[in-house]
């Protein structure tokens, strides 16, 4: 098992240990920033070196991925899980978008292994963040159904999937501009795509004198960071617990369809075994950084218990553990 792996479960044995041990808020920014960065800025360097029409065609696969698998998600939660319109919608979204974190710990390890990868992968890290995150708010949007309120509601309020929700929810208009701001100018966007630009321009010369700070130490932070991850996701075994063993089951069961999908696709648009293997990882994590702050504003009515519940206490860490290994030996199948 990778060393930085062993690190989120020093964090998670510590939480559910009740240790005092926790990273200081400052200092947990600071990681976040250098790991968007760092990744940004390798995937522009590499991007410097190949002309970008030939790596267009395997750039909108991976954008309409993005946007395809929360429309995979939704019924499965909608129908099967039971779960409200917004709910099911909402947590689409969160799998829909992506993981920096799982891609950090998926480059570790096929690096670990010399695995060889398309160093623009980074790129499809930044193109995958969003459309999933729009696609989901639309669906909330368009298949919210409004039902009259019963005797025993108020008349501001309106039965939507089994619970109460006031009628200023998910059937009314998003504040779309509020909404793009949130998704298109939040942190990780403006740091990964940042990075990407200052990457491209400067090139593989001019981001050497920068080498050793964030390509050298890169490991070694993302092993600090993901001391604080596990703390985080011991910290939402309450929520799962609240969410039914259904969000149990599809916290698993999701990423490792979507691994097969993504690997899929890697191999179809000509993709390495590690390139596969990354947009594989990619297809089978949940972001739980960009898509609860854009949905916070499009779908305050969401319950962010159980899309962050699941994506962080349950998806992260399988894909940490179990999943990546998995993914790649798929990937390893596909490439034989």
């Amino acid at each position: 098992m990778d060393p930085v792996v062993l690190f989120f479960l020093l964090g998670v044995v510590a939480k559910l240990a009740k240790s005092d041990l926790k990273l200081p808020e400052a200092l947990y920014e600071t990681l976040s920033i250098y790991l968007l960065l760092a990744i940004g800025l390798k995937g522009g360097v590499e991007l410097a070196k190949h002309p970008i029409l030939t790596i267009a065609p395997q750039a909108f696969a991976a954008i309409a991925m993005g946007a395809t698998l929360p429309l995979l998600a939704y019924p499965v939660l909608r129908f099967v899980g039971k779960l409200s319109n917004v709910d099911s919608a909402a947590i689409a979204a969160h799998y829909g978008s992506v993981s920096v974190v799982t891609f950090a710990v998926g480059l570790a390890f096929v690096l670990k292994r010399g695995v060889a990868y398309e160093e623009y992968m980074p790129l499809f890290v930044a193109l995958m963040e969003v459309p999933g995150i729009v696609v989901g708010i639309v669906l909330a949007r368009m298949l919210a159904k409004r039902e009259l309120p019963d005797s025993s509601d108020s008349p501001g309020d309106v039965r939507l999937g089994g619970s109460t929700e006031t009628r200023m929810g998910a059937s009314n208009g998003t504040r779309w501009r509020m909404l793009a701001h949130e998704i298109f100018l939040g942190k990780s966007v403006v740091l990964l795509v940042g990075g990407l630009l200052i990457g491209w321009f400067a090139g593989p010369q001019g981001i050497d004198p920068m080498r050793g700070l964030f390509f050298d130490l890169f490991k070694g932070v993302l092993a600090l960071f993901l001391l604080e991850m596990g703390l985080v996701a011991a910290g939402r075994v309450a929520d799962l617990k609240r969410a039914g063993p259904f969000l149990i089951v599809f916290g698993v069961a999701a990423p490792m369809a979507f691994s097969v999908i993504g690997a899929t696709v890697g191999y179809a648009v000509g993709l390495s075994l590690g390139g596969t293997t990354l947009l594989a990882i990619l297809a089978a994590s949940a972001s739980y950084i960009a898509a609860p702050a854009a949905l916070r504003i499009a779908l305050p009515e969401a319950n962010p218990s159980l899309s962050i519940g699941v994506a962080l206490g349950i998806t992260f860490p399988f894909n940490l553990t179990f999943g990546i290994p998995l993914y790649f030996e798929i990937a390893k199948r596909l490439h034989a």
